[in-house]
């Protein structure tokens, strides 16, 4: 089910759909945990360019949209024996408002699916070190292996004597799909600046097409139809897009910490639409004129 950009009026059966789960008439599905990594570098006039990939449209979830590299936390992603650097599992629970071996997992997921769905690895032989190439024929195997869960992040890690650079993530956001949908994502949003010396590369199994583009101009093209995004995306891409520099965006993800948003609906003048949270109504509205 496509679900229009805000403030869009939604169609009666949505309403109506949405009714029944208020109701008790029906039941949402069960989420699955997921994260998801806005993955930047700056442009040509230093505003934060984001890396999106365009899901197959035969996808049965967010089929034909545009998303960020992301996906669902795989159990072998929670190892408390990880090689890890940066701020600890403890202090990610707290920014990201979950127990200290989900947040292990959601941090560790947030590499993983990087590096499956772009070739691009936040980890180094050190705290302070970052790997500068990832393009070699054994770097690609041992991406393949992992995304045919034949490689665990771990395992990955151990073979090549790396570590998680954890700080190379930000916190961003969370969003929980809302329950009239038949598949559900709990999913919480990072940031990470695309490291000095990797590239990404158009490998994800479950895209057609990939592309940096300048966030608001990623919104832009949303707004006039040419690329489909889900509200998360899109909000997401208008926030991120309002800082300066991507700089400016990872200093506003230190201090961030995560409350869950589950969009609803809600009234717009005489129909309906879906909500969002309060402090990006302003951007919105003022796109909106």
């Amino acid at each position: 089910m496509k679900i229009p950009l805000p403030p869009v009026h939604l169609p009666d059966e949505f309403v109506a759909l949405s009714q029944e789960y208020d109701d008790g008439t029906r039941q949402p599905a069960e989420p699955r945990n997921a994260a998801t990594v806005v993955l930047m570098r700056p442009g040509s006039d230093g505003a934060p360019e984001i890396y999106l990939l365009r899901r197959h449209v035969t996808m049965d979830f967010a089929g034909g949209m545009c998303v960020f590299p992301g996906g669902g936390v795989d159990p072998r992603d929670d190892d408390a024996s990880v090689a890890w650097a940066g701020p600890s599992p403890a202090t990610w629970a707290a920014r990201l408002g979950v127990e200290e071996d989900v947040a292990r997992a959601l941090v560790c997921a947030a590499v993983r699916e990087t590096f499956e769905e772009s070739g691009v690895l936040l980890a180094g032989e050190s705290a302070d070190t970052v790997v500068a190439d990832t393009t070699g024929e054994e770097w690609e195997a041992d991406r393949e292996a992992l995304v045919s869960r034949e490689l665990s992040m771990t395992e990955l890690l151990n073979r090549r004597g790396l570590v998680l650079r954890t700080d190379l993530l930000g916190t961003w956001s969370g969003w929980l799909t809302p329950v009239f949908e038949p598949k559900r994502y709990r999913t919480w949003f990072f940031v990470a600046l695309l490291p000095e010396g990797q590239r990404t590369r158009d490998v994800s199994t479950e895209s057609s097409e990939v592309v940096w583009l300048p966030a608001l101009t990623a919104a832009d093209e949303a707004d006039a139809g040419r690329l489909a995004m889900l509200p998360p995306t899109y909000l997401t891409c208008l926030e991120v897009g309002r800082h300066g520099s991507v700089e400016a965006v990872v200093e506003a993800s230190r201090d961030r910490t995560v409350e869950m948003f589950t969009p609803t609906v809600e009234p717009l003048g005489e129909g309906w639409t879906l909500s969002m949270p309060d402090p990006l109504r302003p951007l919105v509205a003022e796109r909106r004129g």
